[in-house]
């Protein structure tokens, strides 16, 4: 079993503090600290809500959707969960997991109830003891995906509840990891680490798996050119659009490789490049190819922001010819269809029917979403191929109307589908 590595930051009044009972701000902006910790190479990231209150943790879960709508990696969310309704708006924000405090009765009460309602494998327990895990061993089995130990060491009697101990003070790494039941380790201990990649090239030494990549192709199966160098297609994993075309040289392929961020060779400059160490707009690979001469690379990514240098998403923006006809990719067709009712939304267009929904509200909305999925029932019963497309074609759009108005994306709803 791969060992994960897994920063935990402390969200308090939407900045970034050291800890808990701490005051000490370490990050005026949380979206780009955490962002920065995927970089280094954490596989996924712990975020403690410490609001006080429903508002505070209100403002809270709108820097944790920023958050994981920016990270590759999962995020888990923990802390402020006080009922039901806070562990699906965690989820709703776009945590992969949520933790259930069970220093709290009522939390271990809303353990069995959480689990059923989003899936034990959504849910984790964060303890403060291994007794308060010991105690409750069958509820945790049954109802979720493991345990979060804060500040304290485990037991190995824990069985088959994996464990993610968080630890603040020193200790062995390696010896922590060995232990059957933990599967990955956070805390300050973790957080302390400068470059996560080496960690876990040092863990890999001793015999302990990691998430460090290995290619089925080696660079010296690869052809290329007099310079040493091996051109690379970039292309976003979603959509499919090209983004970019690079070079890699034998020690950018093999970071790439090892990391799991795109790093190129830079021509020009006579260097090793990782796309978005300075602005930010990293690349996180999904999957590496080469051709059938294996002299250049295809990789499929997830882009954070864009990928040209002049702003725009993809480098390949000037139209040198285009010939008519429709697209038949859902992906795209659904993002144009997105981009035109957003468009709407904030360039209002007289004689427009988006606007009109738009301005007569929520109510509106819902009542044409009502009628549009009853009228794709009716067509649905009549077995007519043709009105059943086109009924399904008004229910969609009206849909996407309302997903502008409550600021959901396709990729929002794309990622809940695969979540599931």
């Amino acid at each position: 079993m791969k060992k994960l590595i897994i920063p935990c930051v402390y969200l308090k009044y939407d900045r970034l503090v050291a800890g808990f009972g701490s005051s000490d701000i370490i990050a005026e902006d949380p979206v780009s600290f955490c962002s920065a910790l995927s970089a280094k190479g954490a596989d996924a990231l712990i975020v403690f809500d410490l609001s006080d209150s429903d508002e505070e943790h209100e403002l809270s879960l709108l820097t944790i959707r920023k958050i994981t709508r920016t990270l590759s990696v999962p995020v888990y969310g923990a802390g402020a969960v006080k009922r039901l309704e806070d562990v699906k708006k965690l989820i709703y924000a776009g945590c992969r997991r949520v933790a259930l405090n069970m220093a709290k009765q009522s939390n271990i009460d809303l353990i069995e109830e959480a689990g059923k309602r989003f899936s034990k494998n959504r849910i984790f327990v964060c303890a403060d003891s291994c007794e308060q895990v010991l105690d409750n061993l069958r509820l945790i089995r049954e109802n979720t995906s493991g345990a979060i130990l804060l500040g304290q060491l485990f037991s190995d009697s824990f069985e088959d509840i994996p464990v993610i101990p968080v630890i603040n003070d020193d200790a062995d790494i390696a010896a922590i990891l060995r232990k059957n039941c933990v599967y990955g380790l956070s805390g300050d201990i973790i957080n302390r680490c400068s470059d996560l990649f080496a960690l876990k090239e040092t863990l890999s030494k001793e015999g302990i798996g990691t998430e460090l990549g290995v290619g089925a192709v080696s660079f010296d199966e690869l052809k290329c050119d007099a310079s040493g160098l091996v051109p690379v297609v970039t292309q976003d994993h979603q959509t499919g659009a090209v983004l970019m075309v690079a070079y890699m040289n034998r020690e950018a392929y093999e970071r790439t490789v090892r990391e799991g961020i795109m790093t190129y060779y830079s021509r020009s400059r006579s260097c090793l490049w990782k796309k978005g160490e300075t602005s930010g707009h990293y690349q996180y690979v999904r999957e590496l190819y080469c051709d059938c001469d294996k002299d250049t690379i295809l990789a499929k990514v997830v882009q954070i922001g864009n990928a040209c240098h002049t702003g725009a998403y993809s480098c390949f923006f000037n139209e040198i010819l285009k010939k008519e006809g429709a697209s038949a990719n859902p992906y795209t067709v659904l993002n144009d269809v997105m981009d035109v009712i957003l468009d709407r939304k904030e360039n209002p267009k007289e004689g427009s029917y988006t606007n009109y929904l738009f301005d007569k509200g929520i109510d509106k909305i819902l009542k044409k979403v009502g009628e549009e999925a009853a009228e794709t029932v009716i067509a649905a019963k009549n077995h007519e191929p043709e009105e059943i497309k086109y009924e399904i074609a008004d229910l969609l759009y009206h849909l996407m109307v309302l997903m502008a108005l409550k600021g959901i994306t396709w990729t929002d709803v794309m990622e809940e589908l695969a979540n599931r």
